[in-house]
Order: C-alpha cells, then sequence, then structure tokens
C-alpha cells in the first residue's frame, strides 16, 4: 500500500534501507560458504568428480532440482496472493470508513456526530497502534476499540424516516464489508506458513546443497566450480528470503505494507469536513488512544 511518494519518517527509510542491504548480505554470506566448500571439496575429489555416470547423476540432480522448485515456486505464488490480500484488504478498509463518514451524517440525533469521531478514532488506531502491532506480530485476536464503540453508539439509534432507516440499513452493510476487509488485512499478520513446511525447505536445501558437492572436480577451473555452486546458492538464498518477505508482509522496509491508504482516508475525512463545515469532535489523540 505504499504510495507514489514515501511519507514515512526519514528513521524508517534508512531502516528500510538497512534491510535492503542485510538481504544483499545474508546471499553473498551464503554464497561465499557454498563457494568455499565447493573449491575445498575440489582439493580432494577424484578427477571427473565422485560420479562415475555423469550423465545419470545429472538426471537425478534434474529431478531433485525440478520438484524442489515446483514445491517452492507453489508456495511463493500463495503468499504473494497472502500478500496481495492483505494489501487490497487494507485499501478497501480505508475506503469503507470514508464512505460510512459520509453515511453517518444522515442518521438522527446526536448519533451523527459520535459516529464521525468513532470513525476518526478507528482510522488513526489503524494507522497507529494496531499497524505497529502488526509488524510486529503481536496483534494476535485482538480487536479495533473503535469497532466495538461504534457497536454501541449505533445500537441506540432509533431510524424513523425512509432517509434515516435507509442511512441505517446502509449503515449496517458496510460495517460488515469493513470487518471483511480487516480481516483479510490482518489474516498473514501471524505468518502463514507452517514449521513443517519451512523444515522440509530447509532439508531439501540442505539437500540440493550437499548433492551440489559430488559434483566437484579438480579437473574444472576454479571459477567453473564456483560459479556452479554459487548461482545455484543464489537462486535458493534469494527465493527463500522472497518466502520469509511474503511470509510476514507488514512491517519497514522496501515492499513492505504500510498504512499509506488509511492515512490518506483521514487527511480526506478532514478536508470533507472542512469543505462542508463539519466539525468533527475525535474522542482519541493523534494516535487513536482514547482521551
Amino acid at each position: 500500500m505504499e504510495g507514489c511518494w514515501d511519507r514515512r519518517p526519514p528513521a524508517q527509510r534508512e531502516e528500510a534501507q538497512v534491510n535492503v542491504l542485510l538481504g544483499f548480505v545474508m546471499v553473498l554470506a551464503a554464497t561465499t560458504v557454498a563457494v568455499a566448500a565447493m573449491l575445498l571439496v575440489r582439493r580432494r575429489a577424484p578427477e571427473g568428480g565422485y560420479f562415475t555416470d555423469g550423465d545419470r547423476a545429472s538426471g537425478v540432480f534434474g529431478c531433485l532440482a525440478t520438484g524442489f522448485s515446483v514445491l517452492l515456486g507453489f508456495i511463493i505464488f500463495l503468499g504473494f496472493q497472502s500478500y496481495d490480500e492483505s494489501r487490497s484488504g487494507g485499501e478497501t478498509e480505508a475506503t469503507i470508513v470514508a464512505q460510512q463518514v459520509q453515511t453517518a451524517q444522515f442518521l438522527p440525533g446526536d448519533s451523527a456526530g459520535e459516529l464521525t469521531g468513532e470513525l476518526v478514532c478507528y482510522a488513526r488506531n489503524v494507522a497507529g497502534p494496531e499497524w505497529d502491532a502488526l509488524s510486529e506480530g503481536t496483534l494476535g485476536d485482538r480487536i479495533n476499540p473503535w469497532g466495538a464503540e461504534m457497536f454501541r453508539t449505533i445500537s441506540d439509534v432509533d431510524p424513523r424516516t425512509a432517509t434515516e432507516q435507509s442511512a441505517y440499513d446502509r449503515w449496517m452493510d458496510q460495517t460488515v464489508d469493513r470487518e471483511q476487509a480487516r480481516i483479510s488485512r490482518v489474516h498473514g499478520a501471524e505468518g502463514i506458513i507452517p514449521a513443517p513446511l519451512w523444515f522440509a525447505l530447509f532439508l531439501i536445501s540442505g539437500v540440493v546443497f550437499a548433492y551440489m558437492l559430488f559434483f566437484a572436480d579438480p579437473a574444472e577451473g576454479r571459477v567453473t566450480q564456483g560459479m556452479l555452486m554459487g548461482s545455484v546458492t543464489v537462486v535458493i538464498t534469494s527465493l527463500l528470503l522472497l518466502l520469509m518477505f511474503f511470509n510476514h508482509p507488514h512491517g519497514d522496509g522496501v515492499g513492505r505494507l504500510h498504512p499509506t491508504a488509511m492515512e490518506r482516508t483521514i487527511g480526506l475525512i478532514d478536508a470533507e469536513a472542512q469543505a462542508v463545515g463539519l466539525t468533527v469532535d475525535a474522542p482519541c489523540d493523534e494516535h487513536g488512544n482514547a482521551r
């Protein structure tokens, strides 16, 4: 949900750059270790490698690599779907909040002002403490407290006119849509890949690495042997890091999800309120915490 500009403070932008650099360092470190292991084994390996039948060994490696790549590619696809669902859920939630502000103005009595203020607090809470909890993976099953406050407020509303009844029905429909969008936004916060699957991926990666060492051949040049091991290591390490990224899409870093859409909605509510002369009395501070 990053927009065309980066609205994060300089400290967060610097942390994002550090995360990218850390990723490059991890790939470089893994590749260096793998190439060094290949060159070390190469010193004592027989000419032609440890396999007497290179074609048969290559066929087995092709079967192993193909199975691993298909499994890893499928998991990355599912991870990207989860990432995209969280992104679209956040955008939909922000849009519905802005729409509910308009709907609230047609409700009777003081409920219009109360609900408008609570919607602003809801948006501030999402863009503040709730998003921080998502980034840290500590949100759990917690609800947005302002969602509960809005439920209490709307429960006391008694629509009488046709306009009020229509607005009341519309509000309830939008509430259901907003809650569903929130579920889509937060569903990937705890990670979508179970521990047994991580174990299988790292186990297969280790098997591929060990199998590659049997291709060590002193008859070939060091650069050739280094490229043989290094290219495989770079690909596998990069894909595993990409999978880790999709498993936790919230937080600081390049490509991570940020509350840009909800922050934009907060600004839109303020602009629309000023345009129509509406005074919004939000019962919370700028971070969505109750006063």
